[in-house]
This record gives structure tokens, sequence and C-alpha cells, in this order.
């Protein structure tokens, strides 16, 4: 058991573990966390007092499943769990793993048990195992005979089948924001052990946030992409002093003589600059910033070009905002925002087409799907445009937040009891389908706002039709109040 003095986050990797992440293994592996105090994010789960960090730290043998998109360290948690509990981790692939070795597995960990011994089976990508394959896990967990782990980019609602899903404890993992995803950069600059400190590095803080920017809250992306910038620093200084490359153990930049890991006199640092964090992406970064100006300078550009009917301009603007890497979700709920504000009920198909633009895109990913939202923007721009029920509501907003909150008129109360009735709710209420014209002459709105206008609707497209149907339901309404 851990010493009570001892940090159950804090134990060290093994020397074994240590060693085998230096061994040339990619960055994003060296520096996988080793525990909870180098881990990175999702503080709602591992914080003080929180469900994942209590349950490790009562050494709950419960199973679970970690929710979230790639590369926030779902494996990494599950490794982590494995080595604070002192259990046994084997990792399972769901895409490379059928019943066979799930049972040959199951029946391994089942003789461990019987020895004393607990395992952890972590099983990726838990949702690509069908019915069957996730059938196979179920007397095991029910026994306890394993803890399983399973980590998912999928609702496991929809992928993970109720049996075994009833006896997980499902976390939802989020994504790492950009400042998190800078400091591991800068982190791993300066690690000697395993990260690229032994390169004497220095990057300008816009590389790092460009690398950030571009990876989407996936750390591995981040690393993967440092890697490569850090790379090509090293080889472009070593030409620039006209030194050969030097090897693995060697840090270019260096006097290789000097054995203390200081710089040598008037020798260049190698730097990682905006432009080779560009060239490690592999493509032309345009000026852009996702929580920045020109992020809403973009989008903007693109709404009031749809709104001011320019099929050309708002594809222009639609994919500079692609090029630059922008969540398509997010343009995906901005076009549809769009078609509610802008098109309204003058085209009320154009919502949707727009929700259809973004099932396309859910479904496909991009680019594939990037055209299913570029056939909505053209759309919304050749669309008949209004506001009217956008401007409506506003006033009626305007209305809730300035005048008195008055009680729901008695007539339009419901009224399903003795007592209810005995107070008059529903009384003199007129049952709409009962009236000539279908049309009663009730009032609906609270005394002080009685007359009240909000919705006026356009002559463009559809909307013309509905205002003519609403001035034929004042008529109505108006003829019956005169007799």
């Amino acid at each position: 058991m851990t010493p009570p003095e001892a940090s159950l986050f804090d134990q060290p990797a093994s020397p074994e573990s240590a060693a085998r992440r230096t061994r040339g293994a990619p960055l994003a592996e060296r520096m996988r966390p080793r525990n909870l105090s180098e881990y990175a994010g999702q503080e709602h789960l591992i914080g003080p007092g929180k469900p994942l960090r209590v349950q490790i730290e009562h050494d709950d043998p419960s199973s679970m499943i970690f929710w979230g998109p790639p590369g926030v360290g779902k494996t990494s948690l599950a490794k982590i769990i494995a080595e604070t509990t002192h259990a046994t981790f084997l990792e399972f692939s769901a895409v490379l793993s059928g019943i066979k070795e799930i049972k040959q597995v199951m029946q391994a960990s089942e003789q461990a048990a019987q020895m004393g011994s607990r395992t952890i089976l972590f099983v990726d990508e838990i949702h690509r195992f069908n019915k069957a394959q996730q059938d196979a896990f179920l007397p095991y967990v029910e026994r306890g005979t394993i803890r399983l782990i399973g980590a998912t980019t999928e609702n496991p609602s929809f992928e993970v089948i109720g049996a075994l899903l009833s006896r997980c404890r499902v976390y939802v993992l989020k994504a790492l924001t950009e400042e998190q995803i800078v400091e591991l950069l800068h982190r791993a600059l300066a690690d000697k052990e395993r990260g690229l400190g032994n390169l004497n590095l220095t990057a300008d803080e816009e590389a790092l946030n460009l690398i950030a920017g571009y990876s989407s809250g996936d750390c591995r992306n981040a690393y993967n992409a440092l890697e490569i910038a850090a790379q090509l620093a090293a080889d472009r200084t070593d030409k620039k002093v006209g030194r050969a490359s030097v090897g693995p153990g060697f840090s270019p930049g260096m006097d290789e003589t000097e054995s203390n890991g200081a710089l040598a006199p008037g020798v260049p640092r190698a730097h990682i600059t905006g432009a080779l964090a560009e060239e490690a992406l592999q493509q032309r970064v345009l000026l852009y910033d996702k929580t920045g100006e020109e992020h809403y300078n973009l989008i903007s550009a693109l709404h009031k070009s749809v709104r001011n009917s320019d099929p050309d301009a708002a594809l222009y603007w639609l994919g500079r905002m692609f090029h630059a890497g922008e969540d398509p979700m997010y343009l995906a709920r901005r076009v549809i925002r769009m078609a509610v504000e802008d098109i309204g009920l003058a085209a009320p198909e154009a919502l949707n087409l727009c929700l259809s633009a973004r099932q396309t895109m859910e479904f496909l990913g991009s680019p594939e799907g990037d055209l299913a939202l570029a056939e909505a923007v053209v759309y919304l721009c050749l669309a008949p445009k209004s506001n009217a029920v956008y401007t409506a509501y506003a006033a009626a907003q305007q209305d809730i937040e300035s005048t008195r909150q008055e009680p729901v008129p008695l007539h339009l109360r419901n009224a399903p009891t003795k007592l209810m009735k005995d107070l008059d709710y529903g009384k003199d209420y007129r049952y709409a389908h009962d009236e000539e014209g279908k049309v009663a002459d009730m009032d609906c709105l609270p005394p002080s706002l009685l007359g009240r206008r909000y919705y006026a609707p356009t002559q463009e497209g559809r909307e013309k039709q509905l205002a003519q149907r609403l001035e034929e339901i004042r008529r109505i309404r108006q003829s019956k109040r005169n007799n």
C-alpha cells in the first residue's frame, strides 16, 4: 500500500517505463504525464474533491468510460490510475481485437485476480466494438475480475450497450484550452529528460500560440507539430553556422566539446519562429485568432455578406475561415443563426436546409462536408430576407425586462382541480376551434400590454402571405368586437 505520508498522485514512474519513453518514441509519447501533478486539464474531474479524484483516492474499483475528443489525455489518465492504484495495466485496441482476443485477456486477468493481482483493462475506441464484443466483457466486469476503463470519442449513450454502460461511470473529458497547450509546449521545450531541452531551443510565443490554435485542443497534434518545428529550427541553425547536423544525444547550437549543457559563446541558439511553425503545420496560415479580433472580423464579414445577398463575398469569407482552421461546427451554428435572424419566415425552409448542412458536416467532416455549408450560405444569400421575427422577439424581451411581471390572466390559466375552477381559473376561456374563422375575441396579453404589437411581417417571400393572414385574423377579431 502507499505509505501515509506519500501522495497517491505523485508516485514516480518506474525506471523501466521512463527509459522506454525516452528511446526513439515521438515527443507526445515521451511527454506523456506520469502522475496527476504533470497532467494538464480536466480540473472538473481531477481537481481536489472532484469525482474522479475522489474515486482514485478511495481506490474505488468501479469501471469507467472516458468520453472526450482526441488528444485530451484519456490514455494517460488510465495509465496514471493504474500506477497510482498499483494495478497491472493492459491496453486493448478495439480496432485490432476481436472476441477471441477479449476472452484470452479476460481469462488471463481472472487467473491474475486469483493470485491477488488487480488488472486495469484499458480499451481504446471502445465505441468500435460491436454488441457481441461488448457483451464479452460483461461477466468479468460484473465479477470484478477486471476494472474496465474504456475511451471513446463518441457519445457512449449511443455506442456502448446499456448493460455495460450501467456498470461503468462515465466521465466527460474536455478539449484542452490553447493556454494549457502552450504551457505544455513550454514544458516540452524545457524538459531535458523527456522533451526537447537538450536542443537548447527557444520559441516565439507567436509560434507556440499558432501551434496551440491549430491543435484544436489536441495535445498530441501540438506535440507533433512542435517536434517538426524543432527539427526544422535545429537543421537551419546548423546550416547557418556551417556545421553538420549532430546526432541524437548532442544539442544543435552547442559546441560538441561542452558537457555541462551550456551554450558555447557566440554559437546561435536554435529558434522556432512563427514562419517555422507555419511550415511545420504544412499549410499557409492566414491572419487568424480563434478567440481574438480577427475571428470576429471574419465571421462578421461572412454574416453581413449573407445579409446583403452577396454570395461571392460570402463564399470567400467562408473559405477564409475554413482555411484558417475554424471549427466547422462553429460555422454551422453561425449559419443556422443567419437563417433565423436574417431570413426568418420569408423563406422558412432555409432553417431546415441549414440544419441539414450541419448534419452533413457532422457526418462527413471537413473537408468533404465543407460544401454542404457552402451550399447553405449561397442559398441564404439568394433567399428573401426578413428580420421581423428577430426584432419582434427582441421587442417582447424588452417589455419583459422593463414592465411589471403581471400574473397570467385567469381565463388563460389551466384548471385541472376543483379548487382552481372555484378560483375562476379558466373562466371565460374561448376555444378557438369552436369559433367562426378559428379566431376568438379574447385578449391574451396581460392588461398593461393590451394592444401591443411586436411582429410586423414584411412583404418579402413567404412572409408576404403571412402578412396577409395576420391582417385577416385582425379583421375577424375586430369584426367580432364590433358585434
